[in-house]
């Protein structure tokens, strides 16, 4: 029997019962259920409108367990090779991970059961556990997270033989595909040319927070150490992410403007975390910025409640230019006014709830920082924006009829 209030969600919810009786196995290889926010939203909208769901993730830092119901929703972990940073380790990596995904997917098979797999990238390999189970007559429904020639081009700084591969295995996953669900309309227009796909199979489900979970909290004045100013940063430490620019903009204001008022508190974690840190020492910023490597909610909502305002430093280039961030929609929940590089998706997300540097200055990434400390009230009013757009147009739960909207469709197909 489902838990009381599982039963009232489920009763009151405005998707109520539409997926009753159809079992759906939702397959993420990067990141643990329920640490993916994006798709442990999902998976609890679509509990919440009847399905049986069943996870395929891997096993990582606080989520270990081979097995856990959690919340009546079954999540099959699995053994993953480090994170990868080189041809090779890719190569262990995801060859791991679609032996585990496959093994997995027959255990859940003959356990739950299911009528859709939902696939989420990256990487666009997915495709390969679902072709066995579509002779079987089962969905397969692509949640289009990242566009990985972008990902690879904005990686490496090159083309060559690995991006065609990718590019072409995205061309399959989307080839497979009975419905594709895309985060914003960029990637969407993607399906559509790149992809091939019909336009009334392809639905926009953007990664909105959930109000429920993501709101400001009691600042924590011990995190400013003594300073005046505070800048958050929450997201991947990854070469694409710009983190290297932010360092740079810390370190002219530092040392080329000469503030000592100002404290920087990064949180992530990722492949290029310790590479970072060394450059931070190199500059001479280890007393104004703090690396705090992967943390809690609790931790990270009390950090960037705390900062007088959040960045965003992603390099503007296709994949950043293209791709809705979640720390931008995060940010903007927790009522902070935004410093980002001028990105199109980035732009369409925060509106008036940001400033926008020229495209990879981090000279004058680290004016606009100065400019949003120098003008309390433009913070206000910027944090006030931002919330209010949240609230209105891009939290979850205006999202949850859209992904309900691809399911039925991919039933329908």
């Amino acid at each position: 029997m489902r838990p009381a209030h599982l039963q009232e969600m489920q009763e009151t919810h405005p998707a109520a019962r539409t997926l009753a009786g159809r079992r759906v196995l939702m397959i993420v290889e990067n990141l643990p259920v329920p640490f993916d926010r994006r798709v442990w939203q999902e998976a609890r909208a679509l509990r919440d409108a009847g399905a049986i769901v069943s996870i395929i993730c891997p096993a990582a830092g606080d989520y270990p367990a081979p097995y856990e119901l959690r919340e009546s929703i079954h999540i099959y972990r699995h053994p993953l090779p480090g994170e990868a940073s080189s041809a090779a380790g890719y190569l262990r990596e995801y060859s791991a991970a679609l032996w585990h995904e496959f093994r997995l997917a027959l255990r859940v098979h003959f356990r739950q059961g299911f009528d859709i797999i939902h696939g989420c990238n990256p990487p666009d390999l997915i495709f390969l556990i679902a072709l066995p189970f579509k002779l079987l007559g089962k969905k397969f429904i692509f949640d289009h997270h990242d566009i990985n020639p972008e990902l690879f081009e904005a990686k490496f700084g090159k083309r060559g033989v690995l991006w065609r591969l990718l590019s072409t295995l995205e061309w399959l996953t989307f080839k497979t595909a009975d419905a594709v669900i895309s985060t914003n309309a960029c990637y969407r227009q993607i399906a559509l040319t790149r992809g091939g796909k019909r336009a009334e199979d392809v639905f926009i489900v953007r990664s909105g927070p959930d109000l429920s979970r993501v709101k400001p909290v009691a600042p924590d004045p011990v995190l400013r150490n003594g300073r005046k100013f505070m800048v958050g940063y929450a997201g991947v430490m990854g070469d694409q992410e710009g983190i290297d620019l932010l360092l740079e903009s810390a370190r002219h204001i530092v040392k080329e403007l000469g503030r000592n008022d100002i404290q920087f508190w990064l949180a992530g974690g990722g492949t290029s975390l310790e590479s970072l840190r060394a450059m931070s020492v190199r500059m001479g910023l280890t007393e104004h910025v703090n690396f705090l490597g992967r943390v809690s909610d609790e931790l990270l909502f009390r950090m960037l409640s705390t900062a007088d305002i959040c960045v965003n430093p992603d390099r503007v280039n296709a994949m950043n230019d293209k791709s809705t961030m979640n720390k931008i929609l995060e940010y903007m929940a927790l009522a902070r006014p935004i410093v980002q590089f001028d990105v199109i998706e980035g732009r369409f997300s925060a509106q008036d709830a940001s400033l926008y540097a020229r495209p990879n200055d981090p000279v004058d990434f680290a004016a606009k920082i100065v400019e949003l400390l120098a003008d309390p009230e433009q913070r206000a009013r910027m944090s006030a924006f931002g919330r209010r757009r949240i609230e209105e147009k891009l939290a979850w739960h205006y999202e949850v009829p859209k992904l309900i909207a691809a399911y039925r469709r991919c039933l329908e197909v």
